[in-house]
């Protein structure tokens, strides 16, 4: 096979949508909004992992998935714990990859899918399918077709880069990619993954957007989109999908900061300043600190606020007024 030419058409559709995401990152990426808040990229990258991980059934909670993040003792299924591992090593190599590399497809799916899975880093070696719970959506193309389908798909992302817009390539790569399924396993976070890594090399604020939190809640339409891509032979329900995906999360996102911005007192950047990332603190730890004598002032004024913004955490949310009790800044 040659000149793989994945099959869409850019619709009035897309090109509001696109317009409308690019006005949004660079409201953000214009006042480097998430750059001076680390604990928001910090926040937004665990959620992303924890939403592509649980469309792919993982059943850790989000506080599970920051405690193996952050490492700590979780307990829990060992493949699960394993998958979280994987899924943060291979996010951290963002910024490295190359899309259009086959050698490194294989090295990060290699990451994603360590003592996971029989087959990792390599291409398939037998028959899939794309399911929906119990229903197949569609079946994957035979495995000996599956690298010349790849290597001339990956040529058309490295020879398209910088003539097809970076937020269209990104949905036709995702979409391209689930079709062709070129793994046994972990075909669905690779495909979410690397549209992160088309959309990173445009504008590195996509490191640290959830765009798969976004997509876990319209997990229903994600399938139904792909499903009806199949039917026509082409991408455009599927990218018109992604595009709203990403335009609605950018909304959350930008209120993210917004509240960030407007609610953070001077109390709460005072203690915030005197706490390490991922450090465990006794509420006397913070009062010594801050040099308060009063836990009802440091509760009001101080830690209440700051667990409302997301900006530290509990380590026993479940029992707030237990002994054991610790602040971390996230």
């Amino acid at each position: 096979m040659a000149n793989y030419n994945p099959p869409y058409t850019i619709s009035e559709k897309m090109l509001e949508q696109v317009s409308s995401i690019s006005e949004k990152v660079g409201k953000i990426t214009s006042h480097k909004e998430l750059v001076s808040k680390p604990n928001l990229r910090r926040n937004n990258r665990i959620r992303s992992i924890h939403s592509s991980l649980k469309i792919e059934a993982n059943s850790l909670s989000l506080n599970e998935v920051r405690d193996v993040v952050n490492g700590h003792l979780v307990i829990g299924d060992k493949k699960e714990i394993q998958e979280v591992k994987n899924a943060y090593a291979a996010y951290e190599k963002i910024s490295e990859i190359d899309p259009s590399s086959i050698r490194q497809l294989k090295e990060i799916h290699g990451i994603m899918t360590h003592l996971t899975v029989e087959e990792s880093g390599v291409f398939r070696k037998g028959n899939e399918g794309v399911f929906s719970g119990d229903q197949c959506i569609f079946v994957a193309p035979p495995p000996n077709m599956v690298p010349e389908l790849m290597k001339e798909f990956l040529l058309w992302v490295k020879k398209n880069e910088g003539k097809v817009h970076p937020l269209v390539m990104a949905a036709v790569f995702h979409y391209e990619f689930v079709f062709i399924h070129p793994f046994a396993d972990g075909n669905g976070r690779m495909a979410r993954l690397w549209h992160t890594v088309i959309l990173y090399r445009w504008r590195s604020v996509f490191e640290y957007i959830p765009l798969e939190s976004q997509i876990e809640r319209f997990q229903e339409q994600y399938y139904d989109a792909i499903a009806k891509c199949n039917k026509v032979g082409n991408s455009d329900v599927f990218i018109e999908f992604m595009l709203d995906m990403i335009d609605q999360v950018f909304n959350d996102v930008i209120l993210q900061v917004n509240k960030a911005n407007s609610e953070t007192s001077e109390y709460v950047k005072k203690m915030l300043d005197l706490m390490e990332y991922d450090v465990p603190y006794t509420s006397n730890d913070i009062l010594k600190r801050l040099g308060l004598k009063s836990k009802e002032t440091l509760r009001k004024n101080y830690l209440n606020p700051a667990i409302e913004l997301g900006l530290i955490r509990m380590t026993i949310p479940d029992k707030p007024n237990s002994r054991n009790q610790r602040y971390v800044k996230q």
